[in-house]
């Protein structure tokens, strides 16, 4: 008998496929949160997605699709509460996490049964709930994701390292503030199927804290960050099939461990140079 390899295996293609997508387009504009610090933006999208995904269920539409269509709406309803609405960032998230977990756990009590099994995936990710078409729409929403955040870099920095001073200059504020929302929205999108939405933010911020750790710069940041992203997102669906675990819970706890890894390296190589020069007296 012929050993199967996992990728022989349909559904693992598929699920590496989508990990590719995650791995770079989660860092990617998780480095911008970032630096806004707005780390957390992703988990409140995340929610907001959970009822956009609840919604799919009530009306038989594809679940995918209306997370996308409802994320983006919320992000940028975020965007414009925290700017028009003079509330705080930290308010204007709390209400999206609050109302995005109550607006999801209302819709799918209203959806046909068997509706609770189905939303698990979306909350911790799955290896075979990826389909051809789920991959189809992840791959355009990267390719979107990587054009933005390559392609409107220096805007999108300036706008997050000091959003004052980027006005004056006369950037587009308000509008690279929607377009980095709804990039957000489509990055949740994109990870919430092998992630889950419950832990798509760490995707977004661990591998950019980790090549922080090793990298100068914020484009070799950027670099390393997509790197590090995908090689936890690769790894993490691989060690998921193996282990039979989720693959969003896989996945994060190879990129904490990668964090940490980084973090002791950095802190022996300043401990060494640090050291040096009273060892070779």
């Amino acid at each position: 008998m012929v050993a199967v390899s996992f990728l022989d295996l349909p559904f693992m293609q598929r699920a590496l496929g989508a990990a590719v997508c995650v791995g770079l387009a989660a860092p990617a504009i998780g480095v911008y949160r970032v630096q806004r610090r707005l780390a957390l933006l992703g988990d409140g999208i995340g929610h907001i997605a959970l009822t956009g995904v609840a919604l799919g269920f009530v009306l038989g539409a594809a679940p995918v699709l209306m997370a996308v269509i409802v994320s983006v709406a919320g992000a940028i309803a975020l965007e414009l509460l925290r700017e028009r609405g003079h509330t705080s960032g930290d308010v204007a998230l709390a209400i999206l996490f609050y109302g995005g977990i109550a607006g999801g756990v209302l819709l799918i009590q209203l959806a046909p049964g068997g509706s609770n099994a189905n939303l698990l995936s979306y909350l911790f990710g799955s290896l075979t709930s990826v389909s051809a078409s789920d991959l189809t729409i992840m791959t355009l929403l990267t390719g979107c994701v990587l054009a933005i955040s390559v392609g409107l870099s220096r805007q999108l920095f300036a706008v997050c390292q000091d959003e004052e001073f980027a006005r004056t200059t006369g950037l587009p504020v308000r509008w690279l503030n929607v377009v980095l929302a709804a990039t957000a929205a489509f990055t949740v999108t994109i990870a919430m199927r092998v992630v889950g939405l419950l832990l798509v933010s760490a995707l977004m911020v661990v591998p950019v804290a980790t090549a922080q750790q090793l990298t100068r710069g914020f484009r070799a940041t950027v670099i390393g960050a997509m790197i590090i992203g995908t090689t936890a997102s690769v790894s993490g669906v691989i060690l998921s099939y193996y282990l039979d675990t989720a693959s969003g819970a896989s996945i994060v706890i190879l990129a904490i461990g990668l964090f940490l890894l980084a973090f002791l390296a950095r802190a022996l190589m300043r401990t060494r140079a640090a050291t040096g020069p009273e060892d070779t007296r």
